[in-house]
């Protein structure tokens, strides 16, 4: 019975989901092009970009890797607190001065800024296939852990087979139809039920376990002081044994993390989707309040340890909701199962939108057949990606997680090339490109050969200084690339004071001339 009631309040909210995706299309006709659905046509205004910014934070990690790194290591885990508030401050400027680029010249990603700066349509479709590679281990993360809260929340009657499918369909069921305006009207509800969920068990746990947080901090600080400093339980913050995670890779992942986070391509179709860059401001200002929710799973995890100790290897992610089916009646979990299915979902449905639009837009567009054709083509593989994404989860599921430990390091590596050349005339296409490759390389060495951290530095920081140092060295080194357009058609600018600057025509209407040097 309790397994019917949960699933069947799981599966209730489910179909309110699709079915508020799809209401997002009502009163816009067939969607309108490729920029109404990848960016919901430049028109989201500060609160439909606050909950869909507030789901990168949010995601299926929050309910399970957040309390699973409680669990295990403790302090550590506040790294995710620290480089989101810092991204989100450094996104107050950085926000901005990419949703004027891309307005003012009709660009949908981060591939089309690329391209459009170093004038190379086909450094573009290269971006668009790197950063592919580094997304696509988050979508099967997402799917795998929905597949996890279903299969716990219905008390083991689903199986992790079926768990997967149905995020994967789910998701599909909606982004391929309305884009990021379904998956911000879905974001409403599920930040909706995350606050309230999140908020309930933040009392409910230390009360009903503790008799308060008197009691549980001081059993605690007694019982597990190593999970409260770091490197937390388990390391010696050396980098050569234990965790390896103490004061340098705390600090040099957090610094890493909060510069790569504003240029991931989940996070700019964010920025390009608000209305104006005032809305962005705003929600920079807004969103480090809603970080104050990571740390209730990351306190739960703690919990986790005086109620079901001995959790090991992938269990200890379950630590959670572990708490919540010991304790709480079969609707309560059914709700929670929803809040954290749907933290899931809404970041999946993105990752796939953002995988479709770099294929559409940068890599199949050079195919003269589908230039015309782009926002057909970007929806075809959203449900490429993500059934690839499915397939590989069931077929062979290490290949994605061996893939996803350089995902964000592998991504940090984009920064010159989109960050720093939009602020830069001087860095060549020869030293961003060659600093690039260098930089993805090292972070593949060093990860893949078990050196990360290094020294207890985060492998990815390392790479981005040889990446760097290359680009600099090849810039001064090399040739001056001649490019006769003016520093306004190249560079990106803070738009304050001259922010209803009219649309660019699309690309398909300048022609290729954007991308000539």
């Amino acid at each position: 019975m309790n397994a019917v009631v949960a699933t069947s309040v799981f599966a209730v909210f489910m179909v309110a989901a699709v079915v508020l995706g799809l209401l997002a299309l009502r009163g816009r006709g067939k969607g309108g092009g490729l920029a109404e659905w990848s960016v919901g046509g430049r028109s989201l205004g500060p609160v439909f970009i606050w909950v869909l910014m507030a789901g990168e934070g949010y995601t299926s990690f929050s309910y399970l890797g957040a309390a699973g790194w409680g669990y295990n290591y403790g302090a550590p885990v506040l790294y995710v607190v620290a480089y989101m508030s810092c991204g989100y401050a450094i996104g107050y400027v950085v926000g901005p001065m990419l949703w004027r680029y891309a307005r003012r010249h009709g660009l949908v990603g981060i591939t089309d800024m690329v391209a459009h700066r170093f004038g190379r349509p086909w450094l573009g479709a290269v971006v668009a296939v790197l950063a592919t590679v580094f997304l696509l281990p988050y979508i099967q993360l997402q799917i795998t852990g929905m597949g996890v809260v279903l299969s716990v929340i219905s008390y083991g009657a689903v199986s992790l087979n079926w768990a997967y499918f149905v995020a994967f369909a789910v998701t599909t069921g909606f982004v391929v139809v309305s884009g990021l305006r379904g998956s911000a009207w879905v974001s409403v509800l599920k930040d909706v039920l995350v606050i309230a969920t999140l908020g309930f068990l933040a009392f409910y746990v230390p009360l009903h376990y503790f008799d308060g947080y008197g009691p549980f901090l001081d059993r605690l600080v007694t019982e597990k002081s190593d999970w409260l400093t770091l490197p937390g339980h388990g390391g010696d913050g050396s980098g050569s044994g234990g965790s390896g995670l103490g004061e340098l890779w705390f600090i040099s992942t957090t610094f890493l993390n909060s510069l790569t986070v504003v240029i991931f391509p989940t996070t700019v179709a964010g920025y390009l989707g608000a209305r104006n860059a005032d809305a962005l401001r705003r929600n920079a200002m807004y969103l480090p309040a809603y970080n104050v929710l990571l740390f209730v799973p990351m306190l739960l995890g703690l919990a986790a340890l005086f109620v079901v100790p001995g959790l090991a290897g992938a269990e200890s992610n379950l630590a959670l909701f572990k708490l919540v089916v010991d304790s709480l009646p079969a609707w309560a979990v059914g709700v929670i199962g929803v809040a954290a299915g749907l933290s899931s979902i809404v970041p999946m449905a993105v990752f796939m939108l953002v995988i479709g639009t770099m294929w559409g837009r940068s890599v199949l567009s050079l195919v003269p057949r589908l230039a015309e054709r782009q926002k057909s083509a970007a929806q075809v593989v959203v449900v490429v990606a993500g059934g690839l994404a499915l397939l590989l989860t069931y077929t062979a599921p290490n290949t994605l997680v061996r893939l996803s430990l350089i995902s964000y390091e592998g991504m940090a590596q984009l920064l010159p090339m989109v960050l720093l050349a939009l602020v830069w005339r001087r860095l060549t296409f020869r030293g961003a490109f060659s600093g690039l490759i260098v930089g993805v390389a090292v972070v593949c060495v060093l990860v893949f050969s078990g050196n990360d951290p290094v020294g207890g530095v985060n492998a990815g920081l390392v790479a981005l200084a040889a990446n760097l140092a290359v680009a600099l060295a090849v810039t001064f080194a090399g040739p001056r690339d001649v490019d006769p357009r003016p520093d306004a058609e190249v560079l990106a600018d803070d738009p304050v004071g001259d922010e209803d600057e009219p649309l660019a025509p699309t690309r398909a209407a300048r022609g290729a001339s954007d991308h000539r040097v």
